[in-house]
């Protein structure tokens, strides 16, 4: 076994590379963006297994709706930020600017709570893009960075065009 996946409850593939699952307590702690060439592992928890089927699911459909017993993480700030992001449908996306506007914050203090978010997918942060573009991702803001080929990916699977 590779030492690499050791941290995760499962490291699944994904169209765009492969995802690591971390559980505790039957609680889902965190979705991570691995690059592809990160070794995978069969989910060893019944949560691993329940989030791997379900991620599966979105990738064959983007409008498959999550149902996974999320620990609490994060502030209550980035919580704010979270719920703002949560209501924004497929197929749409709204900038940090808009997203800051409807919190009454700052486009940069939305960037940081897109990019500390826990539960990517679940919580769409790529649905947030910048004033004049694509802006960053898990921050990330170099144009040809891994995680902005994964948010072309997500919006262009579901449905919005870049």
């Amino acid at each position: 076994m590779n030492s690499q996946s050791i941290r995760f409850c499962a490291v699944i593939p994904a169209p765009f590379g492969v995802m690591g699952i971390r559980t505790e307590s039957d609680l889902l702690q965190e979705l991570v963006y691995l690059p592809p060439n990160y070794a995978l592992r069969s989910p060893a928890t019944a949560c691993a297994k329940q989030a791997a089927r379900q991620l599966q699911h979105y990738f064959d459909d983007p409008a498959f709706q999550f149902d996974l017993p999320l620990a609490l993480q994060g502030t209550a700030f980035q919580h704010k930020v979270w719920k703002a992001i949560a209501a924004i449908l497929l197929g749409q996306t709204l900038t940090y600017g808009q997203i800051a506007r409807q919190i009454a914050s700052a486009p940069r203090a939305v960037g940081q709570a897109c990019g500390a978010n826990f539960y990517p997918l679940i919580i769409p942060c790529h649905r947030v893009t910048a004033a004049n573009g694509l802006g960053g991702f898990a921050n990330q803001g170099d144009a040809n960075s891994y995680p902005l080929q994964i948010k072309r990916w997500l919006l262009t699977h579901e449905g919005v065009d870049d």
